[in-house]
């Protein structure tokens, strides 16, 4: 037996979205419906590529980095673990890291406080500058994390630079308040667009029961 953890956000308008800029929420247009006599009912999406859960490109910080579709599914497919980092206040240190003994090629997912609300928090947490170098030092594959950004309050994005440079993939926006710490079969599945700097995704993780 087994069960399936969605931690993917739900993209709807009342959602939170970064720094709580008005211009990012989705929106929603109905363009054809039942009542007025169509046969079909119809909506149209206008969305943030970061709204919600998503995987950012290269491209995001790095001029002339590459672009979401170059990241193919068997490197957001396979094992990954959920670390417990509800203990971090602000940001995630080497040190916090340290302690994790985490490996070579690891998928990282970090769980902490940011899971626990579905409010913006200006003040969420982050991987700092340090934790970032140690994470490339590793060699690790890819990184989650439950807030809608990697890092904050850092000039010149160290964090996300430092882990793009090194190939390592980040997703941000995840959801896992319900989730224990562990190892999970894990997908994340962005949508296919060309030439862009994100994607929005459905994730998810199979664990035992």
């Amino acid at each position: 037996m087994f069960k399936i953890y969605d931690i993917s956000m739900t993209i709807q308008s009342s959602m939170q979205v970064f720094n709580d800029n008005e211009s990012k929420l989705p929106k929603f247009t109905n363009t054809s419906n039942h009542d007025n006599g169509q046969a079909v009912y119809e909506t149209r999406l206008d969305m943030d590529v970061h709204c919600g859960t998503h995987v950012d490109a290269p491209l995001h910080m790095l001029k002339d980095g590459e672009t979401i579709e170059t990241i193919g599914l068997e490197q957001l497919i396979g094992h990954a673990r959920v670390v417990d980092l509800t203990h971090c206040e602000a940001f995630i240190t080497r040190a916090d890291l340290e302690k994790l003994n985490l490996q070579r090629n690891e998928w990282v997912l970090f769980k902490t406080r940011n899971s626990f609300t579905e409010e913006f928090d200006f003040n969420f947490v982050f991987l700092r500058e340090d934790g970032a170098r140690y994470l490339v030092e590793l060699g690790i594959r890819g990184l989650g994390t439950d807030a809608l950004g990697i890092e904050r309050a850092q000039a010149d994005f160290p964090t996300h630079r430092s882990l793009f440079r090194n190939n390592i993939i980040i997703v941000e926006g995840l959801r896992l308040k319900d989730v224990p710490a562990g190892t999970y079969f894990m997908a994340i599945a962005p949508l296919k667009l060309a030439g862009l700097d994100a994607a929005p995704a459905r994730a998810f993780l199979i664990g035992g029961m």
